[in-house]
């Protein structure tokens, strides 16, 4: 069965992300766009640099082609954050992009993004799933002589406009007196034109690695996490640069190394750039991030008169969250961030940018701006582990947690339990640890925050020896 995630479809390569896999996705699309009368406008098609990323990307377009439906198709690689800014720019119903983010190697996906550039909604994917499993025969055409009549158009200078939009919300000015000197890891990925364009036009210097096409991504996850950056922070450190900067394999995912070498995570970017628009910027506005994403969001907010709104994972409830409070910036401790303002979905090219803003602006660097932080808001560590369970157990411990609601024994205070979204308990000292089912394997997600890492892990712990797993 082909089954949408929080992410969209990801399946490994030759299992089931296979031809006939990818071309039923496609005429559900189309299927789905007829049925909402929806099909009178192009839809867009990008890729990755992923193996079979491009030749899928042509399987789509020649299934959409055929059915009637033009098909935009870029000449080039692209991130996901391009298509959904295209989709709200031009105001198209529908986008897709070839992409299995940050997944393994063998892994390849398809991301359906829909009206105004914003993930699909779980009723929208749903109902596709649904479409895609009662298909008849699935009809295409030949790309080569769909281009030749039109009905696949390529699309010039698809980054024009995005990158525009991204520099006019930038301080250029304070970017180009700074003069920072950047190292990139591409990480392999598709977001590295744009970053680089951006940079170069602010007059900075950056240095690229792993810019090449690598289907395997070096033997590394292409997720921007501290282990797999060892050697853009060698190389930081080695060659002074001002800021290391990283992205995943399909640029909604952003990793930063300071100039000492320190990796700086997820949650401390989200605090950073929050507290630098409000702060330094002059916004106002409110910040929303996830359920596992850290509290010090909410500190923040508090010490500016605003609030933190709390929502279920998946980008899609961020974004639809900061468009009914308007809130400044949303994001989550995976690694992704959007601003007010810009697209509905993540986006690493114009959060690395602002990043960089940030720092230029600031004349501080990203750990004496988290030390700012702690010193007014206390010190927050997060502890992440997955925890792995005999597929015949799953409904077990679903009983145990979302049904009979028992949890363990812990040493701190339970102020109360959220279940909106998996099991959240959150404690009297401002900690909290959350237990989320994977949608793709017999895996139980933990997110613990505290005060020190020590007392986070223990959460974890607890929960470990409480399912036996």
């Amino acid at each position: 069965m082909i089954k949408f995630g929080t992410g969209g479809w990801r399946a490994v390569i030759g299992d089931d992300f296979i031809k006939e896999n990818i071309r039923r996705v496609a005429a559900g699309v189309v299927a789905l766009a007829r049925e909402q009368g929806k099909a009178e406008k192009p839809i867009i098609i990008g890729y990755d640099r992923r193996f079979l990323s491009i030749s899928a990307a042509k399987w789509v377009a020649e299934v959409i082609a055929d059915s009637g439906i033009e098909v935009w198709f870029l000449n080039r690689s692209a991130p996901t954050p391009l298509i959904m800014h295209t989709v709200k720019d031009k105001e198209l119903h529908f986008g897709i992009e070839i992409t299995a983010s940050h997944n393994p190697a063998n892994y390849n996906g398809i991301k359906l993004i829909v009206d105004e550039g914003r993930d699909a909604s779980l009723e929208a994917t749903e109902r596709l799933e649904q479409i895609i499993e009662e298909l008849g025969e699935v009809k295409s055409c030949n790309f080569d002589d769909a281009v030749k009549e039109g009905k696949i158009v390529y699309i010039r200078n698809p980054f024009n406009k995005f990158l525009d939009d991204i520099i006019e919300q930038l301080d250029m000015n304070a970017l180009r007196e700074r003069g920072l000197r950047v190292l990139f890891d591409t990480m392999h990925g598709s977001g590295a034109y744009p970053l680089q364009v951006i940079f170069h036009t602010a007059r900075c210097t950056i240095d690229t690695i792993h810019l090449n096409k690598d289907a395997y991504f070096g033997g590394m996850m292409p997720a921007p996490t501290e282990q797999t950056l060892s050697l853009l922070t060698d190389m930081v450190l080695r060659d002074n640069y001002d800021l290391g900067i990283a992205m995943d394999g399909d640029g909604d995912r952003l990793g930063i190394v300071d100039k000492n070498g320190r990796y700086i995570n997820a949650n401390e970017i989200l605090c950073m750039l929050y507290y630098y628009l409000v702060k330094y910027k002059g916004w106002k506005g409110p910040v929303v991030r996830n359920l596992a994403t850290t509290h010090m969001l909410d500190r923040i907010a508090e010490s500016f008169g605003e609030k933190c709104y709390e929502v279920p994972v998946g980008f899609k409830y961020i974004s639809s969250k900061i468009d009914e409070v308007d809130a400044v910036l949303g994001g989550e401790s995976s690694g992704g961030l959007t601003v007010r303002g810009h697209i509905y979905g993540k986006d690493s090219v114009y959060a690395a940018s602002l990043f960089a803003e940030m720092v230029s602006v600031t004349g501080k660097s990203p750990t004496e701006i988290v030390e700012e932080l702690e010193n007014q808001f206390g010190h927050y560590e997060m502890v992440e582990d997955n925890l792995a369970f005999a597929p015949e157990r799953k409904a077990e411990i679903m009983k145990i947690l979302l049904e009979d609601k028992k949890l363990p024994e812990f040493s701190n205070k339970v102020t109360r339990v959220n279940y909106e979204d998996g099991c959240k308990v959150y404690f009297e000292d401002d900690s909290f640890v959350i237990c989320r089912f994977s949608g793709t394997e017999p895996l139980l997600r933990i997110f613990a925050e505290s005060s020190n890492r020590d007392a986070a892990a223990k959460y974890i712990t607890d929960f470990r020896e409480f399912l036996n797993i």
